[in-house]
């Protein structure tokens, strides 16, 4: 049988077909391997023809970021060098979240348990909430960088000022200024030196004190003066405050057809200053010494103004004290010595005539004693006793009385400070005094004496002052004036640069052996503009009223004033 074309092509088919039975033999017998290539090659997913294992974009075990990702159908191998992770993700079957921990963040909103602590364990902060201020070096800042000035370039500054010089003792830190507009003064040698000058205009309704009020334009001028040492030992300082107030008419000699009981011209002034030095000799003991002036004139409306003058006369009271004061631990002894000089101008009256004043000049001498203890820190109990001797320039008076006198006063109290909110002194006692004339009474009466501060607020300070004194007059059958006076003054900032102040103050006039008694009410209103340190601006309104059991002696006033302070 000869070779054909068609036979050839026969042939060839025959092969094709015994080879393509053979691959479908060999894909049977391994079934395993055709199974998972025909089944990683249909995959319906991304890399769908790359097995899982083999993708580059996946971390292995080995890398330690995560673990294989297993396929279904294929066996993951687990490496002996690289132990299976216990925070994988969840295997098939298991529940979200199943092996989390009992505390922590659920995805499910499920409740976790609170962890428990021992006794006195520590626990942790919890984390800062949103507008929380950072911490550390940023802490007050507005920004979180440092500004640029904070590392600019520097003049540099001396050591010493510095406080890099080795062995240097730690500088001494600035008092806290509680008055940001208060005077700072000036430092003369081992003086701090501070002063001041108020001027100030405006309106008294009645500057007299008459029963018929007539007003006039006032002025004021009130110069202060303040020198304190700064030594370690040993003190002296010098207080010196006056004031002047001038009107700008006069009133007429003769008043409601008689004549005034007024002087025709009011000007007046009024001074008061100390110079007080100490001498600490040892730790425990120190030498005392004050000198004291007084200038003034009787207030308007007093019993005392002599009808028909022309102008107040001036009265000055010059004295000094001298002690020493001895403390025991706890114990502390004063005792002092007094003398003081007091003496009137000549009175010029409106027709040009002058009276002597010298029967109401007189000089006193005295001594003093006071003893304290410490009770406890803040609390000093004291006793004091206080005699004195008045001998007049003149035996008789004008009224025919010989003023000669001694008497002398006792009081017992206690100064305290409790948490610096009330501070101060309080004590009650009993004065007296005998005259030479028989015809003239004791003098006598309760002494009431008081200077307590009373921070309330930050913002506001209570003031409550009480005095008691025994005075001189020259009222026909009169002893003297038993003179109490109470002032309460409450002080308020609205705010720093401006300060509200109220005052309200009480007196008892006690003319014993004439029957006269009056009464005293003041109320006072102030309003401080602090402009600068050196500038205040100040307004104030007081109302004055004397309220008396004789007939046509009872008075009443307001005054209007509007000034500047100047101070350094």
């Amino acid at each position: 049988m000869g070779w054909s074309p068609d036979s050839g092509r026969a042939a060839r088919a025959r092969r094709w077909r015994d080879a393509s039975a053979a691959c479908v033999l060999l894909a049977a017998l391994g079934g395993g391997p055709a199974q998972a290539q025909t089944i990683d090659a249909l995959r319906p997913v991304r890399d769908g023809f790359l097995a899982p294992q083999d993708s580059p974009l996946r971390r292995t075990v080995v890398s330690g970021l995560s673990d294989a990702a297993p396929t279904v159908g294929v066996d993951t191998p687990i490496s002996a060098s690289s132990p299976p992770r216990q925070t994988g993700g969840p295997l098939p079957g298991r529940p979200a979240a199943s092996g989390a921990a009992d505390t922590g963040y659920d995805s499910l909103n499920r409740t976790r348990k609170k962890p428990r602590y021992y006794p006195a364990q520590p626990r942790p902060k919890p984390p800062p909430g949103p507008g929380t201020r950072p911490s550390g070096e940023l802490t007050g800042q507005l920004r979180p960088t440092l500004p640029p000035s904070a590392s600019a370039n520097t003049p540099p500054i001396p050591a010493a000022m510095a406080g890099t010089v080795p062995g240097q003792p730690p500088r001494k830190r600035l008092k806290i200024d509680d008055d940001p507009f208060g005077a700072v003064g000036d430092y003369a040698g081992p003086f701090l030196v501070k002063g001041a000058v108020e001027l100030s205009a405006g309106y008294d309704s009645n500057p007299a004190r008459l029963g018929n009020p007539r007003g006039m334009p006032a002025w004021m001028i009130a110069p202060e003066f303040l020198a304190v040492s700064n030594w370690e030992r040993h003190a002296l300082v010098a207080d010196l405050r006056g004031s002047f107030t001038g009107y700008g008419s006069t009133l007429p000699a003769r008043l409601d057809g008689g004549v005034n009981p007024a002087p025709t011209t009011l000007d007046r002034p009024d001074f008061t200053g100390h110079l007080d030095g100490r001498l600490d000799v040892s730790r425990d003991t120190s030498v005392g010494a004050q000198l004291r002036l007084r200038a003034a004139t009787d207030n308007p409306g007093s019993p005392n103004v002599q009808a028909g003058l022309a102008r107040y006369p001036v009265a000055t009271t010059l004295g000094t004290t001298i002690g020493i004061d001895q403390r025991f631990n706890r114990l502390q002894i004063s005792a002092g010595a007094t003398a003081d000089r007091t003496s009137y101008q000549q009175s010029k009256l409106t027709d040009g005539s002058a009276t002597s004043n010298d029967d109401r000049n007189f000089n006193q001498y005295g001594g003093i004693g006071r003893v304290s203890y410490e009770v406890m820190p803040g609390l000093k109990s004291f006793a004091e006793i206080q005699g004195d001797s008045r001998v007049h320039d003149q035996r008789f008076d004008r009224a025919g009385y010989q003023r000669d006198s001694a008497g002398g006063t006792a009081k017992a109290g206690s100064s305290f400070e409790f948490t610096r909110l009330l501070t101060g002194e309080l004590s009650i006692g009993y004065a007296t005094r005998s005259y030479v004339d028989p015809r003239l009474n004791r003098l006598q009466g309760f002494l009431t004496s008081a200077s307590l501060v009373w921070s309330a607020t930050p913002l506001t300070t209570a003031r409550f002052l009480s005095d008691t004194q025994l005075a001189e007059t020259t009222v026909a059958g009169a002893s003297g004036v038993l003179v109490r006076t109470y002032t309460v003054q409450v002080d308020h900032d609205f705010r720093r640069w401006l300060t509200g102040i109220g005052k309200f103050s009480f007196g008892t006039l006690d003319y014993q052996g004439y029957g006269r008694s009056d009464r005293t009410y003041s109320a006072e209103g102030n309003l401080v503009y602090k402009m600068t340190r050196s500038l205040w601006v100040k307004g104030s309104l007081r109302y004055d009223k004397l309220d008396s059991n004789i007939t046509g002696a009872g008075s009443s006033g307001t005054v209007v004033m509007l000034g500047v302070r100047l101070q350094n």
